[in-house]
């Protein structure tokens, strides 16, 4: 059994949410809303240092047709970022449809409810092991 964390990427909220790979199953977890990257960065870290996950989990924004946009490079980018800050395998999943299954309203619950969907969608789309 194995942790794996969600993001959900956005420039004033990140979402988190925590799974495992026995249980197979996404619950919320956080919101990071700070100021600045080292901020931001630093409140990943201490989840990381906490959970211990195998995996990292990062929702990609696509236009419906799959075709990419501005937040599609910067998902990538801090993808990229949390594997070389943390040492761990970050993988991205499509997050097209997430937002689609969730009530229409605004604010951080959101953030962490749509970081929970991406990671179920992760355990979803991969075999348990």
């Amino acid at each position: 059994m194995s942790t794996i964390i969600a993001f959900d990427f956005g420039l004033k909220r990140i979402g988190v949410a925590v799974g495992n790979t026995l249980l197979r199953q996404a619950t919320p977890l956080a919101v990071i809303e700070a100021a600045s990257n080292d901020e931001k960065f630093a409140a990943i870290g201490t989840l990381v240092d906490a959970w211990q996950p195998s995996t990292l989990v990062v929702g990609l924004p696509l236009h419906p047709d799959g075709a990419e946009h501005a937040m599609t490079a910067r998902c990538r980018r801090f993808a990229n970022q949390l594997h070389g800050r943390y040492a761990v395998p970050a993988i991205l999943v499509d997050e097209r449809y997430s937002s689609a299954v969730l009530p229409q309203r605004r604010g951080e619950h959101m953030d962490s409810e749509s970081a929970a969907l991406i990671l179920q969608q992760y355990f979803d789309q991969h075999e348990s092991n």
